[in-house]
């Protein structure tokens, strides 16, 4: 297997439902660190009059980034990897303090397929790190799931006012070689 090959189930049309979601909310900014998970999602936001695709050099700009669109009347979303979410616990706090509205979606890695260890530590305890932040988690393990499972992290967030984090399956997204 070559180094860019992915094991992977499925190929990534579940990227366009997500987009359209984030459309239908009016989610005007989407922040985040280049990743090959989210790589379709990107794209299409980079090519959407509707969504402002802002490059962060770290995850945790993501977490202000949103507080202040919310402040400022606006809905974003963070992409990151599952790597990314330990280098925002800080911030969370204040998502947490200032009861903000949040969304992220997380590329899983550290999981099924996973051949690079370095990934493992922080895979296996994402979703305990945002519990223990109160970021609501949902989680989308196989394609038919992704379009109802976005729907209702959306909701929670921005209808409900309840930080949620949704969790992108490292066998939905593919296990890259290593």
């Amino acid at each position: 297997m070559s180094g860019s090959a992915r094991i992977q189930d499925a190929g990534q049309d579940w990227s366009d439902e997500i987009f359209v979601v984030l459309e239908n909310y009016d989610v005007r900014q989407a922040s985040y660190v280049p990743d090959g998970g989210h790589a379709h999602l990107i794209a299409k936001i980079h090519q959407s009059r509707k969504i402002r695709a802002i490059t962060l050099t770290t995850e945790e700009e993501g977490v202000a980034l949103s507080a202040g669109a919310w402040i400022g009347g606006e809905r974003s979303v963070l992409l990151m990897q599952s790597s990314g979410v330990g280098n925002c616990v800080n911030m969370f706090s204040l998502i947490r303090i200032c009861r903000i509205p949040f969304l992220t979606i997380v590329a899983m890695r550290g999981e099924w397929g996973e051949v690079n260890p370095w990934q493992v530590p922080m895979g296996s305890t994402t979703q305990d790190v945002f519990e223990l932040m109160d970021i609501c988690v949902l989680r989308a393990n196989v394609p038919s799931e992704v379009e109802s499972v976005m729907k209702a992290a959306a909701a929670m967030a921005f209808d409900g006012g309840t930080p949620t984090a949704l969790l992108l399956s490292q066998r939905l997204i593919g296990a890259k070689a290593f």
